[in-house]
């Protein structure tokens, strides 16, 4: 489903409109016509024409009153094609044309359980060449620590994925052990069907959310308050509003006091990914980048090598493994092959002076153990929730 614009709908309808009144003129020319006939033309012929004046005068003149009151249906739009960012404003002189996303389909194995073996390592490729401009060069290419596309910076840029405020960051990041997230991995809402996206767009709808629009606490937990009273037809228990009052604080970690509208439309997505899909649907979203990086994560904990690690170790490594620390990384040359973040347990990072031992004090012996699906299907959720390049924590843990 491709990506649609009102000034882009209004320029697609005067050429549709223009290539209506050249085919009639040509019409006219090719074959006789009666006086009745001719006349009738002529005036079909004006009537195309001032439609077409008054297209090309409601393109060039701007967004009008009509188009203003129209403005909330154009953001649905944009929410249901999968764009949270008002195209007009990025610089639109020499840009690419946008991507059309296309929303994935439910298939009926996706509900079978995955072969993913803890023993056998996948090997990981990234593209050669840039996935907007399709052409190798010996510049530096930004890899997405989630995919294996690639791309140009100033393909990002005349893309308007790449502004101003972002463009240092992404160029710190993109090679260091944080890694970069590319316009597709890290929009989580990409990842709901049609008919998952129609769902989320009707419960944002009567609750009166705005899309596009910040979040304080108090429209968090009155949002919360209303999603709960309609599935279960009773107020949510206090305990629950804490747990929400928690997930607010996750997604505000740089204390403004409001959420992002991306931040809270990941959050929302991923939330019904849990409720609509099993666990085995959800494996198989997951990348080969990404089960790589939670082979390493186990493999890492699992320190006396019997398959089996301790369940605290598990609910610890939710909490630890995808925080993102940008300003803290330091740049590190690493191949573009590079898998992404790495386990704050895992063997990179003792290196650094983190051991296991000191994060996770817990032995497998005092609670229960956990093999490698179960780790799997237990963290599923969180693996694709840590995929956003924001610093936001969109799926908080419970403690």
């Amino acid at each position: 489903m491709g990506v649609l614009m009102s000034r882009r709908q209004t320029v697609e309808r005067v050429q549709k409109v223009s290539l209506a009144v050249s085919a009639f003129k040509d019409g006219l020319r090719e074959q006789p016509s009666t006086r009745r006939r001719a006349e009738s033309g002529t005036a079909r012929q004006g009537t195309l024409e001032q439609e077409v004046q008054e297209g090309e005068e409601e393109a060039s003149a701007g967004p009008s009153q009509p188009e203003e009151s129209s403005a909330s249906k154009a953001a649905w739009e944009r929410l249901r094609d999968g764009r949270g960012v008002e195209p007009e404003e990025f610089d639109r002189a020499n840009r690419f044309t946008p991507p059309a996303f296309i929303r994935p389909k439910r298939e009926l194995r996706d509900d079978e359980p995955p072969d993913i073996s803890l023993e056998q390592r996948e090997q990981i490729l990234n593209d050669e060449m840039c996935e907007i401009c399709e052409v190798w060069t010996a510049e530096s290419l930004f890899p997405c620590r989630i995919c294996p596309r690639v791309y140009h910076d100033g393909c990002l840029r005349r893309m308007g994925y790449l502004q101003k405020d972002s463009a240092v960051e992404v160029t710190e990041t993109a090679h260091t052990e944080t890694g970069w997230s590319c316009y597709y991995c890290d929009n989580l809402n990409l990842l709901l069907t049609e008919e998952e996206m129609y769902s989320l767009m009707e419960t944002l709808k009567n609750c009166k959310i705005i899309p596009g629009a910040c979040l304080t606490l108090d429209d968090f937990l009155h949002y919360k308050h209303q999603v709960h009273k309609q599935q279960f037809e009773r107020t949510m228990p206090e305990a629950q509003e804490e747990q929400a009052a928690l997930q607010f604080n996750a997604l505000d970690p740089d204390k403004k006091g409001h959420i992002e509208w991306q931040d809270f439309l990941s959050h929302e997505s991923i939330q019904l990914l849990q409720k609509i899909r099993p666990q085995n649907a959800l494996l198989r979203l997951l990348t080969p980048k990404e089960r790589e990086r939670a082979r390493a994560a186990f493999l890492a904990l699992d320190q006396d090598n019997d398959g089996f690690i301790g369940e605290g170790e598990c609910r610890q490594a939710r909490h630890t493994w995808f925080r993102k620390h940008q300003k803290e990384m330091l740049s590190c040359n690493v191949s573009i092959s590079h898998v992404g973040p790495i386990s704050e347990g895992s063997p990179a990072s003792s290196r650094n002076g983190k051991s296991p031992e000191k994060i996770l004090p817990a032995t497998k012996q005092e609670e229960t153990s956990i093999d490698w699906p179960a780790f799997l299907r237990e963290n599923v959720a969180y693996i694709l929730a840590a995929r956003p390049n924001s610093a936001a924590l969109h799926l908080q843990p419970l403690a």
